[in-house]
């Protein structure tokens, strides 16, 4: 099958020890059995390290230490895994992160903005419809009629039609889809049961209002809208299923344009720090998505 990639995605590295939101901190990091396998057939060296720092209690994870650090990261924000054995020997999940796929009649790979660079990444990028063929990967098509990657394209017609402003090209995205903008009640209840990795993310949420939206920074809402669309809307079952993804996307955006406006934030920098943590709370907690989707 082949593989498809937003162009921006090329621009993305990981920057390790200069990441000010280490992806191996705070996170319990699941072992994939091919890369256990490998772990268990390591004999000396910093092999029996590795071997005893797994937990094999529930799905096999590496036993976080002081702060949720991952037990392989040194004091340098360096991976000791990979500085003693090479990163062929990290397991599929740190390969793989922010990494995220979409299965249709092609395969399309993209960078979740829980990682503080992708959001740099994606937030600086104006070319987010442009796909690039980027090689091939071992996948089934899915069975589904519906073409959500087709429908994500119109919707990035109306997104970057540059001769209307961003607030109307939203009401346009909102009327061909019939999509309600909910009062600011509807939502806050939500956030209010959501499930958080941060206290201090939820009280940064509840400020949210759908009338909280800045004076500029169309650009970095309107590349965050599309990211959202690309990661969550294109494995639609049908055209409802479409829809109320779309909804959650538009939330999601509307949440970023009420964070940027409560917390002062101007650059890109800013901007991209608070998109991280609405990904972060969000898009990697299946109950939280769950919640807002329903």
């Amino acid at each position: 099958m082949k593989l498809y990639a937003p162009k921006y995605y090329r621009n993305f590295k990981c920057i390790a020890d200069k990441c000010e939101h280490s992806c191996c901190i705070g996170w319990e990091i699941d072992i994939d059995a091919d890369t256990l396998k490998k772990y268990q057939g390591l004999n000396g060296g910093y092999g029996e390290v590795i071997k005893s720092s797994i937990s094999l209690d529930g799905d096999p994870h590496f036993k976080l230490g002081a702060h949720d650090r991952c037990p392989h990261l040194n004091e340098k924000g360096l991976c000791n895994i990979i500085l003693n054995l090479g990163e062929d020997h990290i397991c599929g999940i740190c390969r793989e992160h922010p990494r995220f796929y979409n299965f249709t009649s092609v395969a399309e790979v993209g960078i979740g903005m829980s990682c503080p660079e992708a959001a740099r990444v994606i937030l600086a990028s104006p070319d987010y419809y442009v796909f690039d063929e980027i090689g091939e990967m071992a996948a089934n098509t899915d069975d589904v009629c519906f073409d959500g990657s087709a429908e994500r394209g119109r919707v990035f017609d109306i997104l970057r039609d540059t001769g209307a402003s961003y607030r109307s090209r939203l009401e346009r995205i909102r009327e061909v889809y019939g999509i309600t903008q909910e009062v600011d009640g509807f939502w806050l209840s939500k956030i209010d049961s959501l499930e958080y990795l941060n206290g201090d993310h939820k009280k940064l949420f509840m400020k949210y209002s759908k009338d909280n939206r800045p004076e500029g920074n169309d650009e970095y809402l309107e590349r965050a809208l599309a990211y959202f669309i690309y990661r969550h809307c294109t494995e639609a079952i049908d055209l409802a299923d479409f829809c109320a993804l779309l909804k959650f996307s538009m939330f999601c955006e509307g949440l970023l344009a009420s964070l940027i406006c409560t917390e002062n934030a101007a650059s890109l920098s800013e901007a991209a720090a608070l998109a991280s943590i609405i990904s972060e709370e969000i898009e990697y907690s299946d109950d939280n998505t769950f919640i807002l989707t329903c």
